[in-house]
């Protein structure tokens, strides 16, 4: 349908044809009441396109498509040929990625060479990660007594509702239609209203893979429309999310009143402690990737630096150093650029307000605390890399997520300080801890509240090892092995054997 697609030409040159309609049983659809939203350039603010948005009508056929084919070919096809089929989807991703990361960037803002090398390079390993688990999900036989057999079958939860977030669309979708896929799920996802597009263009290869119709249905919608009519549909039987500790609040409410299975991956304040001890050059060049890589839009960067006050001063120079070395800002298609605009206006103002409190509450602006006008024609929504010490840990800046290039350097005296201030919050995603003492290292990760902790390093996270939170971080794990625990149902068979009455 040609209305359901555009052509488009990319600011890289790039020239291909954007879906714009909803995907549903493998075909486009335009959405029931014809509402559309607007996707806007974040580097010059100019419009890229407009995609239909899903009411609470289309989400109804999405999961009536959801349904059959989870009645139908898909849950009885044999798990290797789910494989063979994910696999498949795998090398798509591969063969497409330099169209798929031109999109990303294009709609979010982010370096190319990093949603190219970086992006794209862990969407398709976590496909194939979970095409070849596909085949190996398994029960057990547990032994009782002679007079009885019982084993557990694994069985696939139905289907699957997912809304993915707009600082890694793509990365975000592999990370959730993985497993599901792999267990025999069937999806009904929705894209941020954000960042519709690259998704979109992803449904197109999710059909020339192979899949069955209905298998995977994705739609674009607002979240308080579409995302909450997937949250409370009595034909859902699981949701997944990524986003807000506050939206994640509210999707827990609407998912109870059918007492849904539920993943939530949601907000952070991940603390990254450095010691007198640590190797002061590697801890700067981490803690500058664990905040200001993605323009600071990360759940789990690490946005409060704590530091022994032995080293305060000197790590605070270096730091700014780097920030300034590093942190070019410009065109994401730009080889030379590390960091892009904000997502959007609002994330822009979310930002610079952040600045403000900081100003307002007495905390020291060490670096940046502005907009960034410098790129191009001056539009964008580009902020300054920011850096606050002298943070007290009640102020603000401290204990709300902010979500942009902006961090707070705070000092501490020990261990038994810097512990304190780092489980000081209701957040618990990710932590980093940096010292050459091994066995500070570990008992410091054993006592550190949250899901993960990387020690000497900021951020290297791995689709093979589990990734969550605890807190308000979210529940359940996505990625590795962990990852497909969500996803199934545990069946106990009991057969009696010699037990007669």
């Amino acid at each position: 349908m040609s209305d359901l697609s555009v052509e488009l030409t990319a600011p890289n040159g790039k020239k291909y044809t954007q879906p714009t309609g909803l995907f549903i049983n493998n075909e486009w659809v335009a959405s029931s009441k014809g509402n559309k939203i607007t996707s806007i350039n974040p580097t010059d603010e100019s419009e890229i396109a407009s995609v239909h948005a899903a009411e609470p009508e289309d989400v109804d056929k999405a999961v009536e498509a959801a349904r059959a084919a989870f009645k139908g070919p898909w849950r009885d096809m044999p798990s290797t040929e789910r494989g063979d089929l994910m696999y498949k989807l795998s090398q798509l991703v591969e063969e497409n990625k330099e169209v798929l990361a031109t999109i990303e960037t294009w709609d979010n803002g982010k370096p190319y060479a990093v949603a190219l090398a970086e992006d794209l390079a862990e969407v398709s390993g976590c496909l194939k990660y979970y095409a070849g688990y596909a085949d190996k999900i398994h029960g057990q036989v547990i032994d009782t007594s002679p007079a009885k057999l019982a084993y557990t079958i694994r069985e696939p939860v139905g289907v699957c509702g997912q809304i993915i977030p707009w600082n890694y669309p793509l990365g975000m979708a592999a990370w959730k239609l993985g497993p599901a896929l792999a267990c025999g799920n069937t999806v009904v996802m929705k894209a941020a209203e954000q960042t519709p597009l690259s998704i979109l263009f992803f449904a197109n290869l999710i059909k020339e893979a192979g899949f069955p119709p209905g298998v995977v249905n994705i739609l674009n919608g607002h979240g308080r429309i579409a995302g909450a009519a997937i949250a409370q549909h009595p034909g859902i039987d699981k949701v997944a999310f990524t986003g807000s500790t506050a939206t994640g609040k509210e999707i827990m409410k609407m998912a109870s009143a059918t007492m849904k299975n539920i993943t939530l991956e949601t907000g952070g304040k991940s603390p990254l402690l450095v010691f007198d001890d640590a190797d002061l050059d590697q801890a700067v060049k981490w803690a500058h990737i664990g905040i200001m890589s993605n323009m600071g839009q990360i759940c789990t960067a690490t946005s409060r630096i704590l530091v022994q006050e032995g080293i305060y001063d000197k790590f605070v120079d270096e730091f700014k150093k780097q920030v300034k070395e590093t942190s070019k800002i410009g065109d994401p298609f730009s080889d030379e650029t590390f960091q892009g605009p904000q997502v959007t206006k609002a994330q822009y103002d979310r930002v610079l307000s952040y600045i403000e409190a900081g100003k307002s509450e007495g905390a020291e602006l060490a670096m940046g605390g502005e907009a960034y006008k410098n790129v191009g024609a001056g539009k964008g929504f580009f902020v300054s890399p920011t850096v606050f010490i002298n943070v007290k840990s009640t102020m603000r800046v401290f204990r709300e997520e902010v979500f942009g290039p902006f961090v707070v350097i705070v000092s501490f005296k020990d261990e038994e300080e810097a512990l304190e201030k780092a489980n000081d919050t209701t957040y618990g995603l990710g932590s980093a801890v940096f010292t050459k003492d091994i066995v500070k290292a570990h008992r410091l990760a054993r006592k550190i509240e949250a899901g993960m902790v990387w020690i000497n390093s900021s951020q290297d996270s791995d689709f093979r090892i589990p990734f969550g939170g605890v807190k308000q971080s979210g529940i359940g794990r996505e990625l590795g092995e962990a990852g497909l625990e969500a996803y199934t149902n545990k069946k106990s068979v009991h057969v009696n054997l010699g037990t007669w009455l």
